[in-house]
This record gives structure tokens, C-alpha cells and sequence, in this order.
């Protein structure tokens, strides 16, 4: 694999990310190069005397497969690899075939395969050769050999009709918040870098049996599940696709509508992992993708595998105000769910119900535990208005009136 260092960024620490993703996908990293130039070469990415040089230890080392750890424009794809005689792709192009290959629900198929199409589109000219390549290997799993030799109009209708199906599914994760909200059913949303220990914290939580592996991306769909807090309140718990440094922009507006679960949500977990010695920076890394989402809610932070952490890491001033846990052993796992009903909103909630007058034990703990602002008897029961914590609303539900 190979960089074109331009000062830009932290090539070193990106190319270690790409060696991750490489290994995710199923590639063994054999060598790795870089160039510093002032900007890639337009026409091949690297300059022809560092083509020679990897043309050579690819030779040398029977390397079949090279990964750019930019995204390459259709031209710098195929001189390439009519260069190099040997298959080449992009970061985008590795990130897409992860994706492809984690994607279970078909929601998750449906925008993969809309980020492959669009990535697609701009390339189809001249690849000829290179279309022939495909069904076999990294970056070639996805809409499959058929739809990538389609011509552009096909493609364009393909998108077009996926387009509409996540639509329609947007709009009905829309219609599902509208019942929460209205309910008073409160989201919190775990979001995070990628392989900061998501799934692992959620089924630490909630016993929610989902993948978790050691693995970039092991996490595609997102996951919810009920969990009850120490205030007697339970909330909806939801695991999301995790973040990485440089998203391809064709993911970002595929998974638009399941991160805006995360933007929705009334309490956001943004957890990292203070055992990589880049944990403050995937905090930011997160923090700016929450506000491209327009994210409102409060953040919690949540440095998870504290039990990997050196104690100098632990006691760092940038990593301040959060929860240190370790979600694989459990440790700090009840001060992590204490701050969580301390930085969700109050927990009472204004009823107003009608109660049988043949359940007054339900009307005692209404008016210990609650705040009753008006009570009257009517010939059907006890008609009350009252502040009442969570969990008693939850059993008020079925005697609920309408006006509050």
C-alpha cells in the first residue's frame, strides 16, 4: 500500500488506519511506501521514478494488489495499473468493499450498494479492462459484475430507484422517532471511531448478543435495545456505524438517515478507545461528524478499555469529564449508567389520567413518589394531573387522557 504525503495530514498514522482496514478486508500488508510531493501526480499519483521502485518490489514480492491511501480520480485508477500490470484501488474503494461485505439488513445493502453506484458513475469510461477484472478479490464485491457493466443511463435508474427505497425508509425512521417523542421514549445513541468497543458496550448494557470483533466496521446495522437505568427509567439504546478520519463522502450521504438516529437521539455516548494513543483525536473526529449532522443532544464522553490504558494516559487533562469503563469486563460500568440519568433530561413527566377507583394502591404511589397538581372524582374513577417519575408513566399509559 502507498501514500503521497502533501503535509495535509498525519500520513503515518493514516497509513496505519489503511493497514487496518486492509486486515478487515482480508489483505496482508506486505510493503509500504510514500512520496512527498507538493500534491499527487494528476495523471499516475506517484512520480514515474516511484512507479519503478514499486513496480519492483511488487515484482520482487509477487504483490498483487496495490492500496492508495487517497481516493483516485478514473485516470490516476488506470495508468496505474496499466503501469504497474497489476490491480489497483483507493481508500474509498477498500472502505466500500468492508461495507459490502458487513452489511446484513437491506437497508444496509440498499446504501452500500448506492455508495458503490456513485462511486462507480464518474469511472465507467475507459475502464473497459478494468470492468473485465471484477468478481473476485478486495474491492470488487458489491452491486455485482452485471450492474458495473451497465451502461451510465442504467446505473442513473438503479440509483435513482434506490434513492426512492431509502427515502421511503427514512421517512418511516422519521414516523418512528415522531411515536417515541411523543410517547416519551428517550434515545441514547453510542457513536464513536470505528472499533472503539460500541457493540461490546452495548451488550455489556443490555445482553444484546450483537458481533463484536476486533475489526474496523465490525458494526454496519444499527442495533437498539431496551435498557433500564437506576432511576427506574428505561431507555432505548442504539449502537451506530462508527466514525473514521477521512469518510468517504459517498458514505457519509448513503448512511445519512441511519446517523440521523444518532442526531436525533435525546443523549449521545461518544466513546473512544484511551488505549490508543490517538483517543483525543478520534474524540474530535467524532465531534465534527456529529456537527455535520446537525446533532443537538448532550454528549457524554465514555473512554472505554481503561483496563489497556498506562495510568499517566488515564489521568490526562484532555481527557477530562469523562467515564473511564471497560466495557469487556464490566469495570465502571454503574457510575457510566448513573452519569447517564444524571445527563438525561428530568425524569418526571405531567400526566393526566383517569384511574379506576378500584386500584387505589396505583393513586397512593401516585401521590408518594409524584406531584399532583389536580385530582377530582368523576363517576369513572379518579380523574388526576400529575408529575410523575418515568417508570410510574410507564404503568399510567392505558389511563391516560388527553390534554397533557
Amino acid at each position: 500500500m502507498g501514500a503521497v504525503d502533501t503535509g495535509g495530514h498525519d500520513v503515518a498514522q493514516s497509513l496505519e488506519e489503511l493497514r487496518e482496514l486492509a486486515a478487515a478486508a482480508g489483505a496482508q500488508v506486505i510493503a509500504v511506501t510514500t512520496q512527498n510531493r507538493e500534491a499527487p501526480d494528476s495523471a499516475s499519483y506517484f512520480g514515474s521514478g516511484k512507479l519503478e521502485e514499486i513496480k519492483e518490489t511488487c515484482a520482487a514480492n509477487e504483490i498483487d494488489l496495490l492500496i492508495c491511501d487517497d481516493e483516485l480520480s478514473p485516470a490516476q485508477l488506470r495508468n496505474l495499473e496499466d503501469a504497474l500490470e497489476l490491480r489497483v484501488i483507493d481508500r474509498t474503494m477498500l472502505i466500500l468493499d468492508i461495507f459490502a461485505a458487513r452489511a446484513h439488513s437491506s437497508e444496509g445493502k440498499l446504501q452500500v450498494e448506492l455508495a458503490q453506484l456513485k462511486y462507480t458513475l464518474p469511472r465507467l469510461r475507459g475502464q473497459g479492462r478494468g470492468l473485465s477484472r471484477l468478481g473476485g478479490g478486495i474491492g470488487t464485491r458489491g452491486p455485482g459484475e452485471t450492474k458495473l457493466e451497465s451502461d451510465r443511463r442504467h446505473i442513473r435508474s438503479r440509483m435513482h430507484r434506490l434513492e426512492g427505497q431509502l427515502q421511503a425508509l427514512a421517512q418511516r425512521r422519521a414516523l418512528q422517532r415522531g411515536r417515541r417523542k411523543k410517547t416519551g421514549v428517550e434515545t441514547v445513541a453510542i457513536v464513536g471511531y470505528t472499533n472503539a468497543g460500541k457493540s461490546t458496550l452495548l451488550n455489556a448494557l443490555t445482553q444484546a448478543g450483537v458481533l463484536a470483533e476486533d475489526k474496523l466496521f465490525a458494526t454496519l446495522d444499527p442495533t437498539a435495545r431496551a435498557l433500564a437505568l437506576p432511576d427506574g427509567r428505561r431507555v432505548m439504546l442504539v449502537d451506530t456505524v462508527g466514525f473514521l478520519r477521512r469518510l468517504p463522502h459517498h458514505l457519509v450521504e448513503a448512511f445519512h438517515s441511519t446517523l440521523e438516529e444518532a442526531a436525533a437521539a435525546t443523549l449521545i455516548l461518544n466513546v473512544c478507545d484511551i488505549s490508543s494513543p490517538d483517543c483525543a483525536e478520534q474524540l474530535q473526529v467524532t465531534a465534527e461528524q456529529l456537527q455535520q449532522l446537525k446533532a443537538e443532544a448532550p454528549v457524554l464522553q465514555v473512554h472505554n478499555k481503561c483496563d489497556l490504558a498506562p495510568p499517566e494516559v488515564l489521568s490526562m487533562p484532555v481527557l477530562g469529564g469523562g467515564v473511564q469503563i471497560s466495557a469487556l469486563h464490566g469495570t465502571g460500568l454503574t457510575e457510566l449508567l448513573e452519569k447517564i440519568a444524571q445527563a438525561l433530561p428530568p425524569r418526571n413527566k405531567t400526566l393526566r389520567f383517569c384511574l379506576p377507583y378500584g386500584i387505589p394502591q396505583l393513586a397512593a404511589r401516585i401521590r408518594a413518589e409524584g406531584s399532583v397538581q389536580s385530582e377530582e372524582f368523576a363517576p369513572q374513577g379518579v380523574v388526576m394531573e400529575a408529575s410523575v417519575p418515568f417508570y410510574l408513566a410507564e404503568e399510567l399509559q392505558s389511563y391516560l387522557l388527553e390534554g397533557v
